[in-house]
């Protein structure tokens, strides 16, 4: 029983260690750029001081116009249509705590309709013409979000070690251990 105890501390202390990552599945895929590349970021997530405050809620990637957006993480399609003049495609993650975590992808043109569900690495829509959000660095990006109910958080904390750094994760030994499986 003891050990059973021990085992069960220890995976739910790794997959709070892990974040939201572990959580929603370690994506492997980013939502735009060839598969197992990684798109240039010409804006990076500055979370605001307080809800109305100025801040950017997501990440810019470069990309062109009609590339490809791949899901990040496996869910439910819960919004695919127009806001103030842009495709905007949302995805809601099961499992991920409550309320769940949601992705958000524009300028995009939606593939997959409400209600879909969808897999990590599906294509769900093309990147539209550029609306004016993207920086001067870039010609056309996708802006990608993540938030838990009301709350934004960076998306980048979605992705596994081998998406965000280009190389595999490395297993470990980790000694002292053994007890735990004898």
């Amino acid at each position: 029983m003891r050990k059973l105890l021990t085992v069960t501390m220890a995976a739910v202390l790794l997959l709070l260690a892990l974040g939201p990552a572990a959580r929603a599945g370690d994506a492997r895929f980013w939502p735009v750029g060839e598969p197992g590349g990684r798109p240039k970021v010409v804006r990076a997530w500055a979370p605001p001081a307080s809800p109305y405050a100025p801040g950017h809620r997501g990440v810019d990637l470069a990309a062109p116009i009609d590339a490809p957006v791949r899901a990040v993480a496996g869910g439910r399609v819960s919004f695919a249509g127009e806001v103030a003049g842009r495709g905007v495609l949302s995805i809601t993650l099961p499992r991920t705590g409550g309320p769940p975590l949601r992705t958000t992808y524009e300028p995009v043109t939606a593939l997959v309709r409400r209600g879909a569900k969808v897999r990590a690495g599906e294509v769900v829509g093309t990147v539209q013409l550029p609306t004016g959000h993207c920086p001067p660095a870039a010609r056309s990006c996708l802006h990608w979000g993540l938030r838990r109910g009301a709350v934004y958080l960076d998306p980048l904390s979605l992705l596994g070690p081998s998406a965000l750094h280009g190389r595999p994760s490395r297993l470990l030994p980790v000694w002292g251990w053994a007890w735990l499986w004898t």
